[in-house]
């Protein structure tokens, strides 16, 4: 489905990315391991066209889009939670909701995929006409990832979901992705949590100074030392 072949990225004089290789499969969920700095953001904004590559090519469902804006990226059915949420404080959870659509959708499908987001988080529902900024934060992070599934998007893609979450309510996120993933939408997630992440995913890959140092299906990545050392504490 995703695929960044050899791709290195700059900012201005400081090399980012060094000749990065990453498949994402329709009905995956892959997680993107990394701490702070490691290079994680900036692969995300390549995917999404906000950095163009110095070289290398990425491509979505069989097409270029390295060369292209991000609207054209999200029309063509990915779709993002961005760190830090990032929603619109003053306007209601209803209007956020509405901001997710980039595309001409009927109303009849923007009223089934409402449903069932309200399914999914019940809470939403409850809360939809009150302005986002007045939510918990685990209630902006529902908002977040609901944003995102109005696009109905083929492949979704979570900067740092966890990022300042209480524990239990990481349990409770990470819950509603898997279930997501399992009624087909395609996950790419970009975590520190290397617990969490490797729980759901069925493969990883591991960024340090900008370059894939591990890579493997989730077990092989809980056996790696890399991975058990740097981010399973042990």
């Amino acid at each position: 489905m995703l695929e960044m072949r050899d791709v290195s990225t700059s900012y201005g004089k400081v090399k980012m990315l060094h000749r990065v290789s990453l498949d994402v499969r329709e009905g995956e969920a892959i997680c993107l391991l990394g701490s702070n700095g490691a290079g994680k953001s900036t692969t995300i904004k390549t995917i999404l066209g906000l950095i163009k590559p110095d070289s290398g090519t990425v491509t979505f469902l069989g097409e270029r889009i390295d060369g292209i804006k991000t609207h054209s990226i999200i029309r063509k059915g990915v779709s993002i939670v961005p760190e830090g949420r990032r929603l619109f404080p003053k306007m209601s959870v209803e209007q956020n909701l509405r901001i997710g659509i980039y595309s001409d959708m009927d109303e009849s499908v923007l009223e089934s995929m409402r449903n069932h987001i309200f399914t999914l988080f019940p809470v939403l529902k409850e809360r939809k006409n009150q302005s986002a900024g007045t939510l918990s934060g685990g209630e902006q992070a529902m908002l977040s990832i609901s944003r995102a599934l109005m696009q109905r998007p083929k492949l979704m893609i979570l900067d740092e979901p966890s990022f300042g979450l209480a524990p239990i309510l990481v349990e409770e996120f990470y819950e509603t992705i898997l279930q997501i993933k399992k009624q087909g939408t395609t996950i790419l997630l970009s975590e520190q949590n290397a617990g969490k992440a490797l729980a759901i995913a069925d493969r990883g890959y591991v960024l340090q100074k900008g370059m894939i140092v591990a890579e493997g299906q989730k077990q092989e990545l809980l056996k790696s030392e890399i991975v058990r050392k740097a981010y399973l504490g042990e």
